[in-house]
């Protein structure tokens, strides 16, 4: 028979043994590993951001740094001599508006146009839906270069050659952005969307109202990845413009490099002017950085 405790007395805590680890959590486990990851991720950052960073660098060189053998990485004496020659050289504020201008107007396309039909093909119920997202996801295969042709004959009928309508028309909306849209917005819960419905809202209640404040990790991913991709074209401007005063930023520096007369000796005011193309990226991108690495973790999900 067990004896029972008395009245009011603490109860013990059995003593833990030396080797009994089951309540506690190894805090240092995965060190070495953990270091490593960190060392390599280090060292593969290092690889991919050195051509900016010499880039960068390069901008603020004087051409006696630009010319020294073996290279030197940090200028001896700093100057902007380069932006100077760069304004001097080109129409920098022409340029860069006409980049900003197809840019903006694009990603704001993209964004309106492929929600509208990413919410279709997610959450309306029509025939003939699983064959227009058949045939998104046929677009998606199709390479890019080979709508070059077709799409340059369609603007010159339609007398848009050298004009914004013809640079930002045939980028107005894109396979990419649809697909994303239409996947991340399937996460949405239908109930949500019924509940509305049954409360008198209507589609484009619930489109504006609802589900577009919901996707805005999309948003903001489908936002930089456009925008990316409209400022940094050059094949497409270079095709349907023939107006230097339509050039945008890229094409008009690759214009300037290509012409020995303007060009001779420039090399800081390429890095300048290449510097310059950059930062606009950069910023959208650390403006969005937080929605878009959101967007990217859970576009999947469902």
């Amino acid at each position: 028979m067990s004896a029972t405790s008395a009245p009011g007395a603490v109860p013990t805590v059995p003593e833990k043994k030396s080797g009994d680890t089951r309540s506690t959590g190894t805090r240092g486990s995965g060190g070495p590993s953990r270091v490593l990851v960190y060392v390599l991720l280090s060292v593969a950052l290092l690889v991919m951001s050195a051509p900016f960073l010499w880039m960068a660098v390069s901008a603020f060189k004087t051409p006696r740094d630009l010319a020294a053998s073996p290279p030197v990485w940090l200028p001896s004496e700093w100057t902007l001599e380069n932006f100077r020659g760069l304004l001097d050289k080109l129409d920098l504020p022409l340029y860069f508006m006409n980049s900003v201008i197809v840019a903006v107007l694009v990603t704001v396309s993209n964004l309106v146009f492929c929600s509208m039909l990413g919410y279709a093909l997610a959450k309306l119920r029509f025939a003939g839906r699983n064959k227009i997202f058949a045939l998104v996801l046929g677009a998606l295969m199709v390479p890019g270069n080979l709508m070059l042709l077709p799409l340059f004959v369609l603007m010159s009928k339609l007398r848009l050659i050298d004009s914004y309508a013809g640079l930002v028309l045939p980028f107005a909306a894109g396979a990419f952005g649809v697909f994303l849209m239409r996947q991340f917005m399937q996460s949405i819960p239908d109930e949500l969307l019924e509940a509305a419905r049954m409360d008198g809202a209507g589609e484009w209640y619930i489109f504006w109202r609802i589900v577009m404040p919901l996707v805005k990790p999309a948003l903001a991913t489908l936002s930089i990845f456009t925008f990316l991709g409209s400022w940094n074209n050059f094949v497409w401007p270079l095709i349907a413009t023939n107006d230097p005063d339509k050039y945008t930023l890229p094409v008009a520096l690759a214009t300037f490099a290509t012409d020995p007369n303007k060009a001779g000796g420039s090399n800081g005011v390429l890095m300048a002017g290449s510097f310059l193309i950059v930062l606009p990226v950069l910023a959208v991108f650390i403006a969005l950085q937080r929605h878009f690495t959101q967007g990217i973790a859970t576009a999947g999900m469902k």
